[in-house]
């Protein structure tokens, strides 16, 4: 007899059904799995026969063949464990049959009947929604995930026999739901204020210009001049997710396996700080199956990459097309996957292997050719796409003496979402910050006038700046202009927006 139940598998961050075809034939007693099953679903057959004896139910003792459906793709994870022992239960007629299409299951067994969580959850709920069915049924851990998605029943199950129970109506289940204002209520709490860093108020500048247009921002200065205090206080002054973006990044986060138990949507923005070890799958993700890198769990959130030149060259080198494309490609023998990686990009570094060339109250112990080569470290290309260039000097005692750093993020976060406001009226193309604008928006929106075109003139030609470092700086001038309520770029946003090129100047 053959029973079909359906499930999902994942690839990058979006999910796809998955037939699960379970026959019981004559023959002696034998467990197959066909359909490109990797370890962990060749494994699942031990579980499986566990989780139905120990849960009071006759495991077939006849040839047992698994087919997954589509049979090219690859299938891994848990995940199969519960829609092939239902499969299989419906098989000899312990579950009724009526109601196995109405949805789709998923969930990792334990020996004991136990139903346990998986990674992807989120995605599997889209996939039944897209479907058309009525609902899926999967571990109570993952169902708090799940119900973020709207148009289903997510059935939260515990063990096995709960699974029977409700396919064969003998015992009733309130389908999960949950309240996503309560959820982003919740969320929105930072234990960092802008008001708590003192000094630095040209910094701050750039960093608020960099949050009201999405661009990317590298600081430079000596140890302790607060670059990273600043770049921890950026996401305080970044708008809200929006519900879509909170599900994507949710997505990410739940296909990495990296959702808490408390946690069904993340209505915070990422911030992502790995380590100058970290190799460039780590970065951009890989694997002998690929996974989701720390540029994609940045994604819609910040990526900080502290001590910029310690990170190896070949790590650097990758950022370069995500950096652009907001998305990357992850391609192995087994499957290919694209992941989001729509990311602000936040370095710091300091001017030298030593942290003093800038700092006027310690000396340097650098040569200029140590310092060169300490530069050299971060290619041309890469900081070209980078906006923003920003010096964080050392901090006086005065500043440092203060008991207020000024004004507190949320009196930013007022001005940047008046901004990023402007810019959506403006695109209504899917495009929600300058720093994504195309060449024909830059054409659109950034006119200049004469005495604006001159002064950009100059920069170009005695800086020697490439023609991404030109867009660059027209993107942040256009961001100073919405930043003042301007509708034109004037011969005052050219300058400041020339004046975030630090390192360009220095190169000359």
């Amino acid at each position: 007899m053959i029973v079909k139940t359906t499930s999902s598998a994942i690839i990058g961050i979006d999910s796809y059904p998955v037939d699960v075809e379970v026959d019981i034939s004559r023959g002696l007693p034998q467990f197959s799995t066909v359909g490109l099953p990797d370890a962990s679903v060749r494994e699942s057959k031990d579980r499986i026969k566990s989780a139905i004896k120990n849960s009071g139910y006759r495991f077939p003792g006849n040839r047992v063949t698994i087919n997954l459906a589509p049979a090219d793709i690859k299938k891994e994870g848990t995940g199969f464990d519960l829609p092939i022992a239902v499969g299989i239960l419906s098989a000899q007629g312990v579950i009724e049959k009526e109601r196995l299409s109405e949805y789709m299951f998923t969930g990792e067994l334990s020996l004991d009947g136990g139903v346990k969580g998986i990674h992807g959850a989120l995605p599997a709920g889209i996939q039944a929604a897209e479907m058309g069915l009525k609902g899926i049924v999967l571990p109570r851990e993952n169902a708090g995930e799940a119900a973020m998605v709207e148009k289903i029943d997510v059935i939260a199950v515990d063990y096995l026999h709960d699974v029977v129970e409700f396919l064969n109506g003998t015992k009733e289940f309130i389908p999960m739901e949950t309240d996503i204002s309560d959820l982003f209520s919740r969320s929105l709490h930072y234990p960092f204020d802008f008001s708590e860093v003192n000094g630095q108020n040209q910094a701050k500048r750039a960093m608020e210009v960099a949050a009201s247009g999405g661009h990317n921002i590298i600081m430079i200065g000596p140890p302790g001049s607060g670059k990273t205090m600043l770049a921890q206080r950026l996401l305080t002054i970044l708008p809200d997710l929006s519900l879509e973006e909170a599900i994507e990044t949710t997505k990410v986060h739940s296909v990495a396996g990296l959702l808490s138990k408390k946690e069904s949507l993340l209505a915070v923005r990422p911030f992502r700080a790995p380590h100058h070890s970290i190799s460039d799958a780590g970065l951009v993700g890989g694997g002998r199956i690929p996974r989701p890198g720390e540029i994609s769990l940045a994604n819609n959130g910040v990526l900080f990459l502290d001590e910029l030149p310690e990170f190896k060259r070949n790590v650097l080198e990758v950022l370069r097309q995500p950096l652009e494309s907001g998305h990357i490609t992850v391609s192995r023998a087994s499957a290919s996957a694209t992941y989001p990686a729509r990311f602000m990009l936040v370095a710091a570094m300091n001017p030298c292997p030593c942290g003093y060339f800038t700092d006027s109250r310690r000396q340097c112990t650098c040569t200029p050719r140590q310092i060169r080569q300490y530069r050299a470290r971060i290619s041309g290309p890469l900081l070209d796409r980078i906006d923003i260039h920003i010096e964080v000097p050392s901090i006086r005692y005065k500043d440092l003496s203060k008991e207020s750093g000024g004004e507190t993020s949320e009196t930013i976060k007022k001005r940047v979402n008046r901004a990023r406001n402007i810019q959506k009226d403006r695109f209504k193309s899917g495009i929600l910050c300058n720093a994504r604008m195309s060449n024909r928006q830059i054409k659109e929106h950034c006119v200049l006038d004469g005495d604006s075109k001159r002064l950009i003139e100059m920069a170009v030609d005695r800086l020697g700046l490439s023609a991404r470092a030109y867009t660059k700086i027209l993107k942040v001038a256009r961001t100073i202009a919405d930043l003042e309520d301007e509708k034109d770029i004037r011969q005052s946003h050219i300058s400041e927006a020339i004046q975030y090129r630090t390192l360009d100047r220095e190169a000359i």
